[in-house]
């Protein structure tokens, strides 16, 4: 049997003369909110970091103010499930679609941790800067400074999120975590007072479209997935489960902190899927 990486990427639907319009329409209007925001964001950021320093107290609500009216204006409905964390945390969540940033801000107020090469895409590398996304080098040799930076993010109150499959899928499964980023919570600053918040996240395609349809993986292009969506008459929904914290006192190690939140997350996967 295939698995997710064998499968044939989805061929792109020809777009009609009225998905033309949509896109037109909905990309303008997203441009606007994004770009303006960020402008706003970043005037705010120029007053906030020298008088707040690692704390962020006001952009980030300009960052969930997008992401949520993002989804409103690509008519996706988000429907979650459970609390977010108020307390001391850091989240992790499978990986299905570059739609996930907008789905997991819009419902909580976070920070992402991402490849450090993701910081130099036009466009979605400025973005991820004034946001706040903790850039992470994949070297070894890097790993106990990448430690220490996320450390100190989380004792500043930050609530990390990343994706420990380590890779994007088309959305029908939850990969094995890598356990690696797990051990930034073990260090005796945190790990009796951190909790790791596992989440789940399902996206239910249009009727009629296949169930990847807003899956992005492997070599798809960004532009041409980004299309799809925006060209779709009508759209699908999305449904994301915050399962209860996992507090890191309680494992003896990051493989085993890896494997609780893996095993949660995949039970929600499985459960909103119907399986």
């Amino acid at each position: 049997m295939n698995t997710w990486s064998e499968a044939a990427e989805p061929k792109p639907e020809a777009v009609t003369a009225m998905g033309w319009l949509r896109v037109v329409v909905r990309a303008t209007v997203l441009i606007v909110l994004v770009f303006g925001s960020l402008l706003v964001l970043v005037l705010v950021r120029l007053v906030e970091r020298p008088a707040c320093g690692l704390s962020r107290p006001i952009t980030p609500h300009i960052t969930q103010f997008v992401c949520r009216n993002a989804l409103r204006v690509l008519r996706l409905p988000l429907n979650v499930t459970g609390a977010p964390l108020q307390e001391r945390a850091a989240v992790v969540a499978n990986h299905t679609s570059w739609l996930d940033i907008f789905v997991l801000n819009a419902s909580k107020r976070i920070y992402f941790v991402s490849k450090a090469e993701v910081a130099g895409w036009p466009g979605i590398g400025w973005l991820a800067r004034a946001t706040g996304t903790l850039f992470i080098k994949r070297e070894r040799g890097q790993a106990t400074a990448q430690t220490q930076i996320m450390q100190a993010r989380l004792l500043a109150g930050h609530k990390l999120l990343f994706f420990p499959e380590g890779t994007s899928t088309d959305g029908q499964q939850v990969l094995p975590f890598k356990t690696t980023l797990f051990g930034s919570f073990m260090g005796a600053e945190l790990r009796e007072t951190i909790q790791v918040q596992p989440v789940s996240v399902v996206y239910h395609p249009p009727e009629g479209k296949p169930k990847s349809f807003y899956g992005w993986w492997g070599d798809m292009e960004f532009a041409t997935n980004l299309l799809g969506t925006l060209a779709a008459a009508s759209q699908g929904s999305i449904d994301v489960i915050y399962h209860p914290a996992l507090k890191v006192a309680e494992f003896t190690d990051r493989k085993a902190l890896a494997k609780a939140a893996e095993l949660a997350v995949r039970a929600g996967h499985n459960k909103l899927l119907g399986r």
